[in-house]
Parts: C-alpha cells; structure tokens; sequence
C-alpha cells in the first residue's frame, strides 16, 4: 500500500445494499492493482444487508465509514474524499469488478495524458458485452428531441439520434467526451478540491455531469481509454424502474438549470417533459395493439414517472431534496 505521503490513488467506494457486490469489487482492487500505491475508502449508506460489517472485516482493510442514514451518492464521496491522501481520486462503484489491472492502465493513462484532467476507462457486462455508460455528451436540444420523439430508441447506434450516448462507438478508441461516468472516474485530487467536490444537491445521478463541466469550464478535456476495462453491472441498488427514472429526470432538471442558458432552459425542460409522455402513449398503444405484458408493465411505469413530472421538473433543491420532500422517493427506492 505504501506510507500515506507516498500513495498515487485514493479509491472511493459507496455502498447501499449491495454487500457481495462490494466485497467482489474490493477483491478485485486487491487482485489487479498492482503498480500503483493505493488506499480504500468505503462509505456504506445504512444498508440493511450486513455490507458495513462485511467491508469491515475484508483482508484489504478498507477505511470504512457507516452511517446511520442515507445520504446518497454526491455527499457520501465528497465525504470519503475529505478523508482522501492520494494525488488522485478514483471513483469506483460497487457493483463493479476491476480487470486486467485497469486501475494500474488508468493512472498510466492520466500520467500520459495530463491534460485532459478528468480520465475514465471501458466498461462492460458480466458477459463481456460493451456497458456504454462509462462517458455521455452534454444534453443539447437535439438530443433531448431525438429522444422525445423516440428516435433514440429506433436508432440507438447512430451519434445523430443517439448523441447523448455517442452511438454506435464501441469505446474501443481513446477520445475526449464531454462526461465520464462517476461508476469508473479518475481526478487529481487538487483539480477535485479545487472544484469542490460533487454538489450535493445532485442526491442521486447526474452529480458527475455537473462535475465535468464544470471541470471542463477550467479547461478540463475529459478523456476515456479502452486499455482500462471493468465489469459494471450497473443499477444494482435501484428498487423500481420507475423510481430511478424519476431520479434520474429530476437530475436532468438540475443540470438544465445550471447549465443551460435562461433562453434554452425553457425549451429543455419542456423537451424533458416530452420524454415519458411520449413512452408512456406509445407503450400504451403498443399494450393495446398486442397485449403484451411488457408493454402493459412498461406502459404502467412510464405513466407513473409523468405522473410524478411536479415533484422532478422543479429538479432537486439546494439539501438534496425534490418538490415533494425528502429526497423525493419512498426509503425503498432510495439508493446511493
């Protein structure tokens, strides 16, 4: 591990119910970080699994914080990193598993390529199949467009109707992208102090939007690599579909507020607004047409996200919170 003056990565774990999951990732820190002098910092947010105490007593002997409550993703990290001492940050879900020394690939990379400032890796399914979550580009109102009118969903791997996820790359090529995804993300610790860390109105989702541009604001040109690959089995702590949408679009809210221009916002959120409208009367006509059970179900979620469209349009307030108090969800669907 090295003594704490010379450790290159602190890596920042956050945990809600996912404790085999976790334990395999901290097994797969330990397996395949070799080259780089390395600490783990957990933060279990109250799961009601037995996670706490099981990372508790992992050989690897994380620095371990359990809490009493939820926090959710943007606090518990800025938390952990307030007790980080390495050069960089790493941000590493738990429900993923490190391969081919990617963390070792990583921070060779970043050394590389110093400029870019905000560095990710590839990330892929249990099977080997590409997870294209690892990077997004900003929402513009093309996308939002292409993605109300279902376009993005007809054409999901070409990058004019699928933007946002840059569709149709493999992320089989070094690149520079607009957003790396916090499940695999790496900062030097300065430019994360610097920017203050997540903002922890972001309670679930889109916190590492805002952090990369706001990063890329100072001159940050975010890049992700193929040499650094990693299992993300992605939403493992997520109770219903519907609640992570809500989330999710509550999120994008946010980011339309602050980073849009007062012109635009309006047009954004209306575009928002679009998206499960159009879902939920497709889904409708489709259940109606073939009495398909999952058209009927995906029907019935999509009509309870617009539903919900007054708690998540306003997006999330200043504590974290949505319109209808708390942070917006029931406690069983509330996640990291």
């Amino acid at each position: 591990m090295g003594s704490q003056s010379q450790i290159d990565i602190s890596i920042l774990v956050v945990s809600y119910n996912t404790r085999e999951m976790t334990l395999a990732c901290l097994d797969s820190i330990a397996r395949e970080t070799r080259a780089s002098s390395h600490e783990v910092i957990v933060v279990d947010n109250a799961s009601s699994d037995g996670a706490a105490a099981a990372v508790g007593n992992h050989p690897i002997e994380p620095r371990l914080f359990a809490l009493k409550h939820n926090i959710g993703f943007a606090r518990a990290n800025n938390l952990a990193a307030r007790h980080a001492s390495g050069r960089y940050i790493l941000l590493l879900n738990p429900d993923t598993v490190v391969l081919g020394r990617a963390i070792d690939r990583l921070r060779e990379f970043a050394e590389a390529r110093p400029a870019a400032m905000i560095w990710g890796g590839r990330t892929q399914f249990v099977d080997g199949t590409l997870n294209p979550a690892s990077c997004w580009s900003r929402m513009t109102p093309w996308n939002l467009t292409c993605r109300a009118l279902g376009f993005t969903g007809v054409f999901p791997q070409t990058d004019l109707f699928n933007g946002e996820a840059y569709g149709g790359w493999l992320r089989d090529t070094t690149r520079e992208v607009d957003i790396v995804s916090g499940c695999f993300l790496m900062m030097p610790r300065a430019l994360w102090e610097e920017l203050g860390g997540f903002d922890e109105r972001f309670f679930m989702y889109g916190e590492e939007a805002d952090l990369c541009l706001r990063a890329r604001a100072l001159g940050a040109r975010p890049q992700v690599t193929p040499a650094a690959s990693i299992i993300h089995h992605g939403g493992a702590s997520e109770a219903t579909r519907a609640g992570k949408t809500i989330k999710l679009l509550a999120a994008k809210a946010s980011l339309i507020d602050r980073h849009w221009s007062p012109l635009l916002r309006p047009v954004g959120l209306a575009l928002l607004e679009a998206w499960p409208l159009s879902r939920w009367l497709a889904r409708t006509v489709e259940a109606a047409i073939t009495g398909s059970a999952h058209a009927i179900a995906a029907a019935a979620t999509w009509r309870e996200v617009w539903s919900a469209r007054r708690t998540w349009r306003r997006g999330y307030g200043a504590d974290g919170s949505l319109a209808s108090g708390g942070t917006g969800l029931p406690a069983s669907t509330a996640s990291t």
